[in-house]
């Protein structure tokens, strides 16, 4: 079967798909394409460039454990100051980020990668979802990880192009039309356990998306689960880590690790031919806890004949 690999958006909780790679590495699952949205097309471009095994999710980990949020959202209270009063179309800048992501690419090129790479990107101007498959991988990257109105738009062609969460942040519907027949859905979830709402307007705005991500998410598994075989790992839960918070990735990459290593094994103890779809359940708190602010996923139970 034709195997895809879909990573959707969600910032600092980015490293959670470290954890989920790790765990598909181990297994010897290993994806015949790969598509990637906003953070998710970071790690994407990384390992569709390496070597598709657990050493690379490794490497990767030692990326997100070395990352701190100001290379990633640098606040500069002058930029932020001229964009906010329509001096700018953003307000921080993205060279930073460019900066990080240029010097963990290994290809120059998309169509350059190990393993087919697609990003999502969203046309500034008519919102419509634009799948990059090829041209230059940094400047695709960094189109799909544009955040609106917080980092500026890339310039691709004769379009301006900005974060792929906007339009569509859990890419299910590309990997089918890219001929994907089982469908390995690596979400990030959110931070449901906050005991208050986020401070600051940066952390309130990426909240805010990973709520909207995650309303996505469910319908488009709910819409697309017949067209292909879908399986959505886990994402720890509950969880009250926030997208903008990068001081907490080793947590979130062994919860993350932990989980989909129990959701796999149990999946395949239920069916040993398949792996069977996950059911998302509604997010919270309570539970059997294991470590600080989470809940093991739970495998899913075979469905019963009518």
């Amino acid at each position: 079967m034709k195997t895809a690999f879909v990573l959707s958006g969600g910032a600092s909780l980015g490293a959670i798909q470290v954890g989920m790679l790790k765990a598909l590495y181990e297994r010897e699952i290993a994806p015949d394409l790969i598509v990637g949205t906003s953070v998710g097309a970071i790690n994407a471009a990384f390992v569709a460039s390496r070597q598709q095994t657990s050493a690379t999710a490794d490497a990767l980990a030692d990326v997100w454990l070395a990352l701190r949020r100001s290379e990633v959202f640098p606040l500069n209270p002058v930029t932020g100051f001229v964009g906010f009063f329509g001096g700018r179309n953003h307000l921080i800048p993205d060279r930073h980020l460019r900066r990080l992501v240029a010097k963990h690419l290994e290809i120059e090129r998309l169509e350059d990668a190990r393993v087919p790479l697609h990003v999502i990107a969203t046309d500034v101007l008519s919102g419509e979802e634009v799948r990059l498959s090829r041209g230059d991988a940094l400047e695709a990257v960094m189109a799909s990880t544009a955040i609106p109105g917080v980092f500026p738009p890339v310039e691709w062609g004769e379009r301006d192009l900005v974060d792929g969460g906007i339009s569509n942040d859990a890419p299910i519907s590309h990997a089918l039309e890219l001929g994907a027949e089982r469908v390995y859905v690596l979400p990030t979830g959110y931070a449901c356990a906050l005991e208050e709402p986020p401070r600051g307007a940066l952390a309130m705005l990426l909240h805010s998306t990973s709520l909207l991500v995650q309303r996505r998410l469910l319908v488009e598994i709910e819409l697309l689960r017949d067209g292909a075989e879908l399986v959505v790992l886990p994402p720890p839960c509950p969880l009250a880590v926030q997208p903008i918070d990068f001081g907490r990735a080793a947590e979130l990459i062994e919860a993350a690790y932990a989980d989909a290593r129990e959701f796999l094994t149990g999946a395949e103890s239920a069916d040993g031919t398949s792996i069977p779809i996950m059911r998302l359940r509604p997010h919270g708190r309570g539970g059997r806890r294991n470590g600080p602010g989470r809940r093991r996923a739970q495998p899913p139970r075979q469905p019963t004949s009518p």
